[in-house]
């Protein structure tokens, strides 16, 4: 079933409480997905030739600091990570990608949970509003924001396999519904070089809008194109460094419900979850069109 939450902040002062009022949303859809929750905030981008990692260990013990000094000692670093459970940030003076393939090669044991300038993915089983007060949610402050919790139909339950995933730069993608071709996809995908690291159905609807705007598509189009080549049901929340996008298949069984203030744009599974934002009496609401993308990014504001 899962719900799927996402929030957008359309001014300054909105941001510094966008961490309170999504773990709120977070907690009305727990309902509907009691076996893990994740979420994914664009805040504090790194500095210019910089990029940040989100890091899980399933240690809680593990020594981040070490991590942190070792790449430090590879490329440069920051002040060290920021830790909230059992993930921690940390800010690289390299690219990205680069830092991304240094933790892979030279820790293993470590799952990479999202890279980029401005992206930190927290995900973990376990009850949803357990995990919002575990993480500390509602201190966090952010442009952005897209949280989910799940209930696990197609494949076990894990950190791993939680949503949101991640297979690009800043990039991610939280989903509720299912996939019928993703075997294939995946391994077409894999010979384009796109690191799949689950049998989860979403991570390979992430990768595939990886690959599309990898060969040069717009977000707009890669969603487009996912029309024709997702063979399934699904309702799609996609973030990305300036906002995030929506997107219903052309049946549009599975739920969803938007809404825009002054002060905010959000998505949900269910309208409860849209209620406690402050302004919601007043806001604007209505449900997306099936196969129809919806975007809001920070210079369109």
């Amino acid at each position: 079933m899962c719900g799927i939450a996402g929030l957008f902040s359309k001014s300054s002062s909105f941001e510094q409480r966008l961490g309170d009022h999504l773990a709120d949303m977070l907690i009305q859809m727990a309902d509907r997905g009691p076996d893990s929750a994740g979420v994914a905030f664009y805040r504090n981008p790194a500095p210019a030739g910089s990029s940040k990692l989100t890091l899980f260990s399933p240690d809680e013990g593990y020594d981040w600091d070490l991590v942190a000094g070792e790449l430090s000692g590879a490329f440069g670093g920051s002040n060290g990570p920021e830790i909230r459970a059992s993930h921690a940030v940390i800010v690289v003076q390299t690219d990205a990608d680069d830092a991304g393939r240094w933790v892979l090669d030279n820790h293993p044991e470590l799952r990479l949970m999202s890279a980029g300038q401005a992206i930190e993915i927290y995900k973990e089983k376990g009850d949803p509003r357990e995990f919002v007060e575990r993480f500390g949610l509602r201190e966090l402050s952010a442009t952005h924001a897209l949280g989910h919790t799940r209930m696990a139909t197609e494949s076990i339950v894990t950190t791993e396999h939680s949503h949101p995933f991640s297979t690009g730069l800043d990039l991610c993608l939280v989903h509720n519904g299912s996939l019928c071709n993703h075997n294939r996809l995946r391994e077409e995908l894999r010979r384009e070089g796109i690191t799949i690291q689950t049998d989860n159905d979403s991570e390979v609807a992430a990768a595939y809008l990886t690959w599309k705007m990898r060969e040069g598509a717009s977000l707009t189009e890669a969603l487009e194109s996912a029309l024709d080549d997702l063979d399934g049901f699904f309702t799609f929340a996609v973030g990305t460094a300036d906002g995030f996008a929506v997107l219903r298949d052309p049946i549009a069984c599975k739920p969803a419900v938007m809404s825009e203030s002054d002060d905010w744009v959000a998505m949900a599974s269910e309208y409860r979850a849209i209620a406690v934002l402050p302004g919601a009496e007043e806001a604007r609401v209505w449900e997306p069109d099936p196969g129809q993308v919806y975007i809001w990014e920070k210079e369109k504001v």
